[in-house]
């Protein structure tokens, strides 16, 4: 167990969270995706271990405080030290704001944000005592700007990216390289190819984001050297309008 090291993905889905995870694991990382219900990650696991990789899917909720203690502990004493942690839940919901539930406003908050908290607060213990490590946050344009009907997922991303800076500025001097990213586009998932089929034919000149793209990122964001790093970073396709 000693030499083995950990990619920790919050939110690992079937496109970027995934990549992310599979990209890490290439690197001779331990993967641990985590998604709510574990039987999800099966497809995932089963592509890692295909690739002669070793990965270990939990299935836990983000947003339980117990739970996510829970899964640092394990992680940190069964399996490796977390060298990266990644939160890429998004809860992107488009409501009109006279239409908005506090329910929902409290679960997209709660997805996009404490999750985000709980991860970074418990990942970072170790990191810390180690005096290495990387956490990075996935944000969106939402994280920057607000848009109609998007009033509870940028006000939570909102949040992310300010628990990002300020966690950025507090660890950093640690040694612990906090990260956040702002995602300006459509990526390439079966939500868009579904739902946005003209857009998704963009596809075909590069003019989506693709999750293994976003991954390499990701990468190079992990192993910059500390005299030059990067906090905060943005990734759209090259015919994107910003």
């Amino acid at each position: 167990m000693a030499d083995k090291k950990v990619a920790l993905v919050i939110g690992a889905g079937d496109a970027t969270g995934g990549a992310i995870a599979r990209r890490f694991a290439r690197e001779g990382f331990v993967a641990c995706p985590v998604r709510r219900h574990a039987d999800k990650l099966e497809p995932l696991a089963a592509e890692i271990r295909k690739e002669g990789r070793e990965v270990r899917p939990f299935g836990v909720d983000a947003r339980d405080e117990e739970q996510m203690i829970r899964l640092v502990d394990e992680i940190e004493r069964d399996i490796g030290p977390i060298e990266v942690a990644v939160f890429n839940i998004g809860a992107n919901v488009r409501f009109p704001v006279h239409e908005l539930t506090t329910r929902v406003y409290r679960k997209v908050w709660e997805m996009a944000c404490f999750a985000g908290f709980l991860m970074g607060r418990e990942a970072s213990r170790g990191m810390v005592a180690r005096g290495r490590g990387t956490i990075i946050f996935t944000g969106a344009t939402a994280s920057i700007r607000g848009g109609s009907g998007f009033a509870a997922f940028a006000g939570a991303k909102f949040a992310l990216r300010a628990l990002a800076q300020s966690m950025a500025r507090e660890l950093g001097p640690q040694g612990v390289h906090v990260a956040h990213s702002i995602i300006d586009g459509a990526i390439d998932t079966a939500f868009i190819r579904d739902n946005f089929p003209e857009r998704y034919k963009a596809k075909e000149r590069d003019g989506i984001l693709d999750p293994d793209a976003i991954a390499d990122a990701y990468w190079a964001i992990h192993v910059q050297k500390r005299s030059a790093w990067t906090h905060e970073f943005d990734l759209r396709p090259w015919i994107e309008i910003w």
